[in-house]
């Protein structure tokens, strides 16, 4: 069976998914949280709310920021965006909600997916955490990006 990533779903299929899982969760459907729906499943650059909001303003000129950062809460609220955070207080976002690994740029900041999978068995080779029941991982390698360099 076919695994349909953000990817690969048609602008129909993904609005369908959007409509879904709004109203399982009681939120209703608006063309501003499909537009900034639409910009995370055709980007692979792990936006900050301010990138989605500079992309979606094209589309949507009187979009205020305060609009992109509800309607991107409501998406990882409803399971179609993966909120990631940081020490620093900053969070960018991502459309793709399967389990992947992320590199992160010490320099600017930069997310970018790392191609492959863990093995399924990497979580039990890594051994029980006493008192802790794992539920899932988020691994994300840290370095430099190409523009960045070592600086």
């Amino acid at each position: 069976m076919e695994v349909r990533t953000p990817a690969r779903m048609s602008p129909a299929e993904a609005e369908a998914v959007l409509r879904r899982a709004l109203e399982s969760t009681g939120q209703r459907f608006t063309e501003q949280r499909a537009a900034v729906y639409r910009y995370l499943l055709e980007t692979d650059r792990h936006p900050t709310a301010d990138d989605v909001f500079t992309a979606v303003r094209a589309e949507i000129p009187d979009i205020s920021l305060a609009t992109v950062y509800k309607s991107l809460e409501t998406l990882v609220g409803c399971g179609l965006a993966v909120k990631l955070t940081y020490g620093d207080g900053s969070a960018r976002y991502d459309g793709r909600t399967d389990p992947h690994p992320h590199a992160r740029c010490l320099s600017c900041g930069a997310v970018l997916d790392v191609p492959g999978k863990l093995e399924a068995d990497a979580l039990e080779r890594l051994g029980p955490v006493e008192g802790f029941e794992v539920e899932g991982y988020r691994l994300e390698l840290v370095g430099y990006c190409e523009a960045c360099g070592r600086n």
